[in-house]
């Protein structure tokens, strides 16, 4: 499944419990709503799950309305593409969410709520 490389498991301790895995729908998402604004969690065609910020860095859009291809999410208001690992529009496109660590153990999906450098 899919950890952020940028600290080890055993460093980070803001995990949480978010879902079953089977709760996020192959090539979907699943939103986890907080007062600082929400977080989109996906899952691929591989069972890769990743999280950003649920906005696109274009107008805003929802990213988790958007349609999941590969390890990149088409935002549903501008078809913007963002890689869904480091958060990055595709060129010619410019910008970027930030992302968040996942980490999937015993088919539960764990979310850290302090973004990473990507």
């Amino acid at each position: 499944m899919n950890a952020r490389p940028s600290q080890s498991l055993e460093q980070r301790v803001n995990w949480i419990d978010i879902c079953a895995l089977e709760e996020i729908p192959r090539l979907g998402a699943r939103v986890f709503a907080r007062a600082t604004g929400n977080i989109a969690i996906f899952r691929n065609a591989d069972d890769e799950v990743f999280a950003l910020d649920d906005r696109c860095p274009h107008r805003g859009g929802p990213l988790s309305q958007g349609i999941v291809f590969g390890r990149h999410v088409a935002c549903p208001l501008h078809n913007w593409q963002i890689g869904l690992w480091d958060g990055k529009a595709t060129a010619p496109d410019v910008g970027c969410t930030a992302v968040y660590a996942v980490h999937v153990d015993a088919g539960r999906v764990y979310l850290d709520l302090t973004p990473t450098d990507a």
